[in-house]
């Protein structure tokens, strides 16, 4: 759950209630619901169909012709491109283009580009831009453009008057964006701006009028949901665009009681398969914090009691659904407990049989399913939420339903404040309210099924400008995990006595740090990137391949990074990357091996693993079970068939988390048959 504060003067009026009424999309044909049965089956087909001439094949062809026409547009003077670039833009903004106009304005950009940031994009860049522009999902490998191809795409979309949000990772990204691809749009006539969190509510007002914003998406859904708070009701994203008009020109400022944010009607999502699915039902809240936490003293207790508690005898877990049930002896014993200590009793909430139990199973989840340095952190005295995919600290999020305040307690921090949400709603549901969506990524093909059907978006596999020339060594399995790590050490000083940048991916903090201990008992130099060590990160990226360089990095290295290699790294072979530790989804391996072998460049990856790696044990316990009492004693590598085993634990994973998104997506869909309109 992701929690912003609010203006304390803001009053919410009618919007108290969370804005799952969704009452915003009032129509049948503006709500981008699912639909089930003959509907659903139907749409699938009508999309086909419109997206049928717009495959690989046009996309090529389209590409092709716009690089021979190549000589046309360079040969022309500065004051002529200007010209035609200004007609292209009237017809665009009559809605009149043609697939001429489309492919002479995409011309235009690639010569444009060329003379503002001496950049010309590649064929398959301007196939991606295509494909953006109609509305489609791209796959590009990493290291390929996406950022040019973004920009083409958004001035493509921005020549018709239609604001545009460019939708990345962080505040660093949108603004580097923002200002390096500035000089493409103001040449097209356009403008970009981007929006940070350090940014004044004014500055965000007059920085939402310019026709490209570059933005986070947690910026930019809170700036609509303080809209809708502002306004005291849901209005439709479309119909409160451009109200005045002058707020497009920029000729004057847009009435500031009006929105921050004017309107929602085509965005560009930069790795949307993170927002789409790994954060699609995360919930924006927006929410007034108390001061002090009343009900502080409950979870203290529970949590002593927690620790009275034995597992299997007083409670099962289910680590696949970080969920735990008491026993009826796990219910006997709090009740005894409860029983002996009169200073509970006197609480009239330790005498509700249902809601102590609720307490201290909140607890005990806390105590067995959560820990330190992996699903979270302690920093200035505070527990800190690190999100798995990205291994990012995500200071804005807490956990709901006491949660976060079980784990506070078992650490014995300051337990914070409940929080009262004003306004609510998931990643999800926001982004299926832009009339044109579309969006890129380096890992979509493992989420082609669920993009394709969930958002009704296809999905193309954009080809490399350059033959990928990474090598993928044979996957490593130990039996025990402390094997494990001493092969990585030794295959880390092996590659290091070569010359060879190492880079090596965990899943956790903890994990990094303790691979970290390892390699100082070695004497081998070493940085730590992790959500703890988060401040050096650019310069610890901008060393990671040089000569010798060693380099343990959790997922934060895995998205947005672009480790170039140092002189004479290529001879040597070129960036290593090793993995670890499998992630639940397939696409999160990917992003961490696509570091090496980038733009045609030389490298290799390999991955190590163990029967007691938290995904096995997890998501196919039994499974782990049974191979530790076959292999027991071994110290050696386990045959290679095995991975597949943690591929069926990834399987199961992905298909956990898909469940838990077909149910918010059916969920949304039952409202929105309750709603009137």
């Amino acid at each position: 759950m992701t929690t912003l504060p609010t203006q304390p003067a803001a009053q919410p009026g009618p919007l108290q209630t969370d804005l799952m009424t969704w009452s915003m999309l009032r129509t049948r044909r503006q709500r981008k619901v699912m639909p089930s049965g003959i509907d659903a089956a139907a749409n699938r087909w009508i999309g086909r169909a419109r997206h049928a001439r717009l495959d690989l094949g046009h996309l090529r062809r389209e590409a092709d012709a716009v690089i021979a026409d190549e000589s046309h547009w360079s040969a022309m003077s500065d004051r002529d491109l200007d010209a035609r670039i200004e007609e292209i833009r009237c017809v665009f903004q009559r809605r009149r283009e043609t697939r001429e106009e489309i492919r002479a304005a995409l011309g235009a950009l690639r010569e444009v580009a060329y003379r503002t940031t001496d950049q010309k994009p590649y064929p398959v860049q301007l196939m991606g831009a295509l494909s953006l522009y109609h509305g489609q999902i791209i796959e590009m490998v990493t290291g390929e453009g996406k950022t040019l191809t973004a920009t083409v795409a958004a001035a493509l979309m921005g020549l018709s008057g239609q604001p545009v949000h460019v939708v990345t990772v962080n505040d660093y990204l949108a603004q580097r964006d923002a200002d390096n691809c500035g000089p493409i749009y103001q040449r097209c006539g356009l403008g970009s701006c981007a929006i940070v969190e350090q940014m004044s509510e004014d500055e965000r007002a007059i920085g939402y009028q310019t026709p490209i914003v570059y933005a986070t998406a947690r910026e930019i859904m809170a700036d609509w949901l303080r809209d809708q708070l502002r306004l005291g009701k849901i209005t439709d994203p479309i119909s409160t665009r451009w109200l005045y008009s002058t707020a497009w020109s920029g000729r004057h400022a847009a009435p500031r009681a009006l929105t921050l944010v004017p309107g929602l009607r085509a965005t560009i999502v930069d790795e949307i398969d993170a927002i789409l699915i790994d954060e699609a039902v995360t919930p924006l809240i927006i929410a007034q914090k108390g001061q002090t936490n009343p009900q502080a003293e409950l979870y203290q207790r529970a949590s002593e009691l927690a620790g009275h508690l034995e597992r299997r005898r007083h409670f099962t877990l289910t680590p696949s659904e970080r969920k735990i049930e008491l026993t009826g002896a796990g219910r006997s014993a709090i009740e005894q407990l409860v029983a002996d200590d009169r200073e509970l009793l006197r609480h009239p909430i330790w005498n509700a049989r249902r809601l102590r139990n609720e307490l201290v199973e909140q607890a005990l989840v806390a105590h067995h399913l959560y820990h330190k340095g992996q699903q979270y952190e302690v920093l200035d005295d505070k527990v800190v939420i690190v999100d798995e995919y990205t291994g990012r600290i995500m200071t804005d999020r807490t956990w709901q339903h006491g949660l976060h305040q079980a784990v506070e307690a078992k650490e014995g921090v300051e337990i914070s404040a409940d929080q009262q949400t004003l306004a609510s709603i998931s990643f999800q549901r926001f982004f299926r309210q832009y009339p044109l969506l579309s969006g890129m990524t380096g890992t979509a093909a493992e989420a082609r099924p669920e993009l394709e059907r969930t958002y009704g978006k296809p999905v193309r596999i954009i080809p490399t400008h350059r033959p990928i020339q990474r090598q993928q060594w044979p996957d490593v399995i130990y039996r025990r995990a402390a094997d494990k790590w001493d092969a990585v050490v030794e295959q880390i000083e092996k590659l290091h006595k070569k010359g060879r940048p190492v880079l090596v991916g965990t899943r956790s903090v903890e994990a990094s740090e303790i691979l970290s201990t390892l390699l100082n008992r070695r004497a081998l130099d070493h940085t730590v990137l992790n959500a703890v060590r988060h401040k050096e990160e650019a310069d610890i990226i901008a060393v990671a391949g040089r000569k010798g360089a060693i380099t343990v990095a959790t997922n934060m290295a895995g998205r947005g990074t672009d480790i170039k290699l140092g002189p004479g790294v290529s001879e040597l072979g070129g960036l290593h990357v090793i993995l670890t530790e499998r992630h639940t989804a397939r696409r999160v391996d990917r992003q961490f091996i696509g570091r090496a072998g980038r733009q045609g460049d030389v490298g290799s990856t390999q991955t190590f693993m163990s029967l007691e790696d938290d995904l096995l044990t997890r998501f196919a316990s039994r499974l782990a079970r049974v191979l530790q009492r076959r292999y027991a004693g071994r110290t050696d590598p386990l045959p290679g068939r095995l991975a597949a085993a943690f591929s069926h634990a990834q399987r199961r994973a992905t298909g956990s988390a898909l469940r838990s998104r077909l149910l918010m997506i059916r969920h949304d869909h039952d409202l929105d048959k309750m709603l009137p309109g």
